[in-house]
């Protein structure tokens, strides 16, 4: 385990800057998740940690020590790619031995290892099987234990699980994480996707167009989000959004009703209020809010999505999968004023 430190980091090709100032403290056994979309520079600060990608400018530290001008293999860091890279003509055992190369290991103790490291992956029946002969699960977890066989540092995973199917990725996910929990080892883990970045990490880090736009744990990037960004990024569906304008001291929304906010703004601010599907809901307990056309209904099971049209504004709700509401009803939607959200229109910032 290791502390990893990046101070001012930044990535430019040619003229053209994609990252710009990260600065990000990991503790000793921490699981940090980069998430964003796709172009946001998660990947790319994953690579200049792995020593794959030439640092612009700023600083790396890994375990006290500045790691800019080392080569990836005096790193201490093991990667693990999204495409496996296992190699298909070697057995289970060599595949995870092959992180030992280079090592001065006795072989009887580099044997011991690997063995250590397949019973903890649930792999030892498996040793001498080779890759073709595996499921898509199983050879992530080849990957995962050549990275962990030579027991680096840090652990640094790029989207390992996009090549898996839905169920799969949901059984490796807790496979991971049950392994982080095992073993304690610092990781720092890049994903598009934001299920898993709220069920596997500790502390989240989200970004946009090379910049940190918010660091947190799971809780607190979905309760207390930055910005409108994060607050639509995380949560599915996403959060609603409703842009009003202050009038007399209240929000005005869809020319139709005004709502109180915490805080104070004169009237013409331009504020949007957010407001999760899950927090609002049909009728019931809770503040009325709006009244509301049901447009649109996707039955999940024991709930409902209700997709309802507040004048010329559309927003998700949640209702009981028993007794949904029908298509053209009109609804009273409510929520708990603790539950919303309101952001600055202009900046996007999150208004305390």
């Amino acid at each position: 385990m290791a502390t990893l430190s990046l101070r001012n980091l930044v990535k430019a090709y040619g003229t053209t800057e994609v990252l710009h100032s990260i600065n990000l403290d990991v503790a000793e056994g921490e699981f940090i998740v980069l998430v964003g979309p796709s172009g946001c520079g998660k990947s790319t600060t994953l690579r200049m940690v792995a020593g794959l990608e030439e640092v612009t400018s700023g600083e790396i530290e890994i375990a006290g020590r500045i790691v800019n001008n080392l080569e990836p293999k005096d790193r201490d860091i093991a990667m693990v790619f999204q495409n496996y890279a296992i190699y298909p003509h070697m057995s289970v055992r060599k595949n995870i031995g092959f992180g030992l190369r280079t090592s001065k290991m006795p072989k009887p103790d580099k044997e011991a290892r690997i063995d250590e490291v397949a019973a903890i992956l649930g792999m030892t029946d498996l040793l001498n099987r080779r890759p073709a002969q595996l499921s898509g699960g199983q050879r992530q977890r080849v990957a995962i234990g050549r990275a962990m066989v030579r027991d680096p540092a840090v652990f640094l995973f790029d989207e390992p699980l996009s090549n898996l199917d839905a169920q799969l990725r949901t059984q490796m996910r807790l496979e991971i994480k049950k392994l982080h929990q095992r073993v304690g080892s610092t990781i720092v883990f890049v994903t598009h996707d934001q299920v898993e970045a709220m069920t596997m990490a500790d502390r989240i880090v989200i970004m946009k167009d090379g910049h940190i736009q918010q660091v947190g744990t799971p809780q607190d990037v979905y309760q207390t989000p930055a910005n409108m960004f994060v607050a639509q990024f995380i949560g599915a569906p996403s959060m609603n959004m409703l842009p009003g304008t202050v009038r007399d001291g209240r929000l005005n929304i869809a020319s139709m009703t005004d709502i109180a906010f915490p805080f104070t703004a004169v009237d013409g601010y331009d504020i949007t209020m957010g407001i999760r599907p899950d927090d609002l809901r049909i009728g019931g307990e809770g503040t009325p809010l709006f009244e509301a056309t049901v447009s649109v209904l996707e039955p999940l099971g024991s709930e409902t999505l209700v997709y309802a049209d507040i004048g010329g504004h559309e927003v998700i709700a949640r209702a009981s999968g028993r007794t949904p509401p029908a298509l053209g009803d009109r609804v009273t939607l409510v929520a708990n004023p603790e539950e919303i959200h309101f952001f600055d229109t202009n900046t996007g910032e999150a208004l305390r």
